[in-house]
């Protein structure tokens, strides 16, 4: 015995996220990457905008131009073997066609998409002429899509469900536009528990947990769709992945105050899990 260490490798699972860039590290492709790491899954990227932005909101964007996306997915999908792929900001038409002729080519599995339309101080990042782009070329390929409340009604063309039960209705719709699944996310709803509204073939499946009181929620939508692709990549099954991500964004929430990063609305803890090991705050 040398006492060296061994040099046997462990295949990882995969996952990508397909998003803008948050220069803050909060959200987007950042987000998704720490995310990625605390679940115990390797994460590469393809970035579709640099975003100028802080905890205070977005001052800039930046869109990075089609081919040069196409060239990213086919660098990524070409080598590694992606178990699961997340996508996020896409900014323009051109680029939602890229991404939708990227994941047919490479024959993408576990397709989240988060389909991010505004930021949360406001900034559009979606242009509105490609949101028909989104609807009728992505939406069928995707095998999970996570709308919010306004998100939602801006794919389904109606207003912001007032309950479950509307909740329920518009994920129907999208499944009728060719979405696999659909988890509406009541976050932009008031109460004490945040509860989402999961719809596919097998019917209808309510996700509750409580509400957090946080001002740090810089990044949320990005982290559970990040969150449900990494237990997809794992070998989840739907319902256990979506279950296992909104556990996780739950705790991120109740940890998010422990830090103390920047003068807005900050991050959330996504290695909170690992403060324990470390000797930190339980």
């Amino acid at each position: 015995m040398t006492g060296l260490p061994s040099t046997a490798s462990a295949k990882v699972p995969i996952a990508v996220s397909i998003a803008g860039s948050d220069s803050s590290g909060g959200a987007g492709i950042q987000a998704d990457i720490k995310t990625f790491s605390a679940l115990g899954t390797y994460g590469a990227s393809v970035i579709t905008a640099l975003t100028a932005q802080n905890t205070l909101g977005v001052s800039a964007i930046h869109e990075v131009p089609a081919g040069f996306v196409t060239q990213e997915i086919d660098a990524v999908y070409s080598d590694l073997d992606v178990a699961a792929t997340k996508i996020g900001m896409l900014s323009k038409t051109e680029v939602v066609e890229a991404v939708a002729e990227g994941l047919r080519r490479w024959q993408a599995r576990n397709v989240v998409l988060d389909p991010v339309m505004i930021a949360s101080a406001g900034r559009r990042l979606l242009a509105p002429d490609a949101v028909e782009a989104l609807r009728v070329g992505l939406l069928p390929l995707t095998h999970l899509v996570t709308p919010n409340l306004p998100e939602a009604a801006a794919l389904t063309g109606g207003a912001p469900a007032g309950g479950e039960a509307e909740m329920a209705r518009q994920g129907e719709a999208l499944l009728r536009l060719g979405a696999r699944a659909v988890l509406v996310k009541g976050g932009h709803s008031g109460g004490e528990t945040s509860v989402d509204i999961l719809v596919d073939a097998q019917g209808v499946t309510r996700f509750s947990a409580p509400r957090i009181a946080t001002r740090n929620t810089h990044g949320t939508g990005c982290t559970l769709s990040a969150a449900i692709a990494a237990c997809l990549a794992k070998g989840a099954d739907l319902r256990e992945a979506v279950a296992m991500a909104k556990r996780y964004l739950t705790a991120a929430l109740m940890a998010a105050d422990r830090l103390a990063v920047g003068k807005g609305k900050g991050p959330l803890h996504h290695f909170h899990g690992e403060e324990l090991g470390r000797g930190g705050a339980p």
